[in-house]
């Protein structure tokens, strides 16, 4: 059993929602991404996406659009995602999965791409515009490095391809709460409820784990009620664009973070970590 396994089920068992968050490698900057990772780490992530910035992110909004254009252009590419992840792994135990898109990784070469994944530390991919049609380009690498391969599912996902889909993951099935992009409103609550009331009846292999419109615990909650999680990336990439265009020492722009991944998974009462 992996490491994100092995956490989603402990927190299965304790009856807890796993929260995860997604970060942008060499955004805001370079020199900062391992400080915002650990921050939200502190805060309280269950496990993190280290998104790989592409120039066509096909999935993304425009908080995440943004934030990958900021990173190329400051000379960031697909394998620094590697070091980023192997600097982190030195001091936490928290899963991390690598999150992007086919083509930069077929360039890379597949086999080699998820042979540099494991030996970074990294405990899975997210790779949204592969379809289940072509995931044994990927999962026979991935599964001989010991990467779960997370597959998609959305409103408009057929039944049986959601039980296809969920029968082909690893680590989690990631339900979509939208037919869009991330950081797309939620729309309907009772819709979104429908959908994912059918998944969660469909989805019997891994756990369930909902994203897309995410922005507050009271979502989180709300969409969570028949998944066994969240995740969460929008939000935190508008916060951090807001963050560092604010004239503010790094620590408390560190603690904001810090604070806001907190409050995501536990509410505003909770006392923050200090």
């Amino acid at each position: 059993m992996s490491r994100l396994q092995q956490t989603l089920q402990a927190l299965r068992t304790r009856g807890e929602k796993a929260m995860g968050i997604f970060v942008t490698n060499g955004f805001p900057e370079p020199a900062a991404t391992l400080s915002i990772m650990r921050a939200v780490d502190a805060g309280g992530a269950d496990f993190i996406e280290l998104g790989m910035p592409f120039s066509d992110p096909l999935a993304e909004g425009l908080p995440i659009q943004r934030s990958s254009a900021r990173a190329l252009r400051q000379g960031i590419r697909m394998a620094d995602a590697f070091e980023t992840a192997a600097q982190f792994r030195r001091t936490s135990d928290t899963p991390l999965l690598l999150m992007g898109y086919i083509n930069p990784v077929f360039s890379y070469g597949v086999e080699r791409f998820c042979t540099a994944a494991h030996d970074a530390g990294v405990d899975g991919l997210i790779l949204p515009d592969l379809p289940l049609e072509e995931t044994d380009l990927v999962s026979v690498s991935a599964r001989a490095a010991g990467l779960d391969l997370v597959q998609l599912i959305a409103p408009n996902t057929p039944d049986e391809r959601i039980a296809a889909l969920d029968a082909r993951a690893g680590g989690f099935v990631y339900a979509v709460s939208v037919t869009g992009l991330t950081g797309s409103g939620l729309g309907a609550v009772d819709a979104v409820g429908t959908y994912l009331a059918r998944a969660r009846g469909l989805v019997r292999r891994n756990p369930l784990l909902v994203g897309f419109g995410i922005t507050s615990h009271a979502d989180a909650m709300a969409l969570s009620h028949h998944t066994d999680g969240f995740i969460v990336g929008s939000a935190l990439i508008k916060l951090i664009e807001d963050l560092w265009e604010e004239d503010r020492p790094l620590q408390d722009r560190l603690e904001a973070v810090r604070d806001f991944t907190h409050t995501l998974k536990y509410g505003e009462t909770a006392a923050s970590p200090r």
